[in-house]
């Protein structure tokens, strides 16, 4: 029972005298924080693969109306590797942001109208480099959470340091991202997004 109480008492005694009771933790080395990270993938019903590039950003301004928000932000690009093409180089597939909550969707009239058909749309207002803010107006994906990203837009952004993106969720309140871009080489030598 001596022994027990002895035992019990010796963290508190190592503490009053300033010693930690338990060795510190070590820390793991920092890892990068900001990299694209590169997954392999396949789509079986065509039987092809392509690599596909994550960069997480952060909410300035989170969704205020639910949505999966436990991820973060993130600015995905699919390309094609150049052992999958014709011409031995790889090829820009596509590009999304995704955001985890249903986006506000607007109905634009197209440049020439074919019937009454209206193109939907996601407002995005963005700022590269802390320069002047811009608007564009992107594709919404299929699951009305997510935004295609144009390439034109894409190639902008690779040489950036940061990129500030707001949208809107479906009630209209702003959501507001901020992406730390890294070094674009592994992207830009796969997916060849300047062709």
């Amino acid at each position: 029972m001596r022994l027990t109480s002895l035992l019990l008492l010796a963290p508190l005694a190592l503490a009053a005298f300033g010693f930690p009771a338990t060795a510190p933790q070590q820390t793991s080395p920092a890892s990068p924080a900001h990299v694209w990270r590169e997954s392999p993938k396949s789509d079986t019903a065509r039987g092809t693969a392509y690599n596909r590039y994550t960069l997480t950003g952060k909410f300035l301004r989170a969704p205020e109306h639910g949505g999966d928000i436990s991820n973060r932000p993130a600015l995905v690009v699919d390309c094609k590797p150049g052992k999958e093409t014709r011409n031995g180089k790889g090829r820009f597939a596509a590009a999304s942001l995704l955001i985890g909550t249903t986006l506000k969707i607007e109905y634009v009239e197209p440049q020439e109208i074919h019937g009454t058909s209206y193109y939907p749309k996601v407002s995005v207002r963005y700022r590269v480099n802390d320069t002047k803010d811009e608007n564009e107006k992107w594709a919404p994906g299929a699951d009305k959470a997510s935004a295609s990203v144009p390439k034109e837009w894409l190639k902008k952004i690779l040489l950036a340091q940061t990129v500030d993106l707001t949208v809107s969720d479906d009630s209209g309140a702003p959501i507001v991202m901020k992406f730390d871009m890294p070094d674009p080489k592994p992207v830009q030598e796969v997916c060849n997004v300047d062709e």
